[in-house]
């Protein structure tokens, strides 16, 4: 019996395959962005394009419904600012986009406007000025993350995990990433940052000290200067 086919992958009647699996919180490294990013062509439309959104939901800590929704009206890269209009929850925020990554998402405006492409249009869209499905970045990201020759699972919620993570061992105070990730209480945010990462203990048992014997046959804990006489 034939079967209907809505989209690729996506099959009426058949149940996901991850369907109620869930995954735990894997943050990147800047290294891993770095080598993300690599794979998409700085020269072509398509690179290009997935440079910037990527770059969004990255440095901006968007949700992958969020980032596809945006217009190009609602970012303002000279103030360093995005505005979603609804955001989970129906919610409307503001949040910040620094100048590094400002300038990547201006080279896809500037490819934008090569492209003639509809001012109304999303600001991530296809080359035909269509609306891009969130199953088409579910889809990119590991298949990137795959020729970068990362182990990690790569998905859009990774992005924002690594976002919130990087503004947490940043010092950047608990209210600030609450209103960057649009979360409704503070509690929600120290919650989601507990999970991702816990900064108190990786801080604390990254001031211990620990070196191995002079001979580097085997290891020692020691408290202090492990060479006295030798000012550290």
């Amino acid at each position: 019996m034939a079967v209907d086919v809505t989209r690729p992958g996506h099959h009426l009647g058949r149940v996901p395959a991850n369907k109620g699996k869930t995954y735990p919180a894997e943050v990147m490294t800047p290294g891993e962005i770095r080598a993300l990013l690599a794979q998409c062509s700085t020269t072509s439309s398509t690179g290009t394009r997935h440079r910037a959104l990527i770059t969004m939901m990255y440095r901006a800590g968007l949700r992958c419904s969020e980032v596809l929704a945006l217009r190009p009206k609602d970012v303002d890269l000279q103030a360093g600012s995005v505005t979603v209009l609804h955001g989970k929850g129906d919610r409307r925020r503001t949040v910040g986009i620094d100048p590094g990554a400002a300038g990547v998402v201006a080279i896809w405006l500037e490819f934008r406007r090569r492209l003639d492409l509809p001012s109304d249009a999303p600001l991530f869209c296809t080359l035909r000025g269509k609306p891009i499905p969130a199953s088409q970045i579910r889809t990119l990201l590991p298949r990137l993350a795959r020729k970068a020759g990362i182990a990690k699972r790569v998905h859009p919620h990774g992005l924002r995990h690594t976002h919130a993570f990087e503004l947490m061992m940043e010092g950047v105070p608990m209210p600030v990433i609450q209103s960057q990730l649009g979360h409704a209480s503070l509690a929600t945010t120290d919650t989601y940052l507990s999970h991702i990462a816990p900064k108190q203990v990786i801080e604390t048992i990254g001031n211990r000290q620990w070196w191995l014997d002079d001979d580097g046959s085997s290891p020692v804990p020691r408290v202090g200067n492990p060479h006295p006489g030798v000012s550290q």
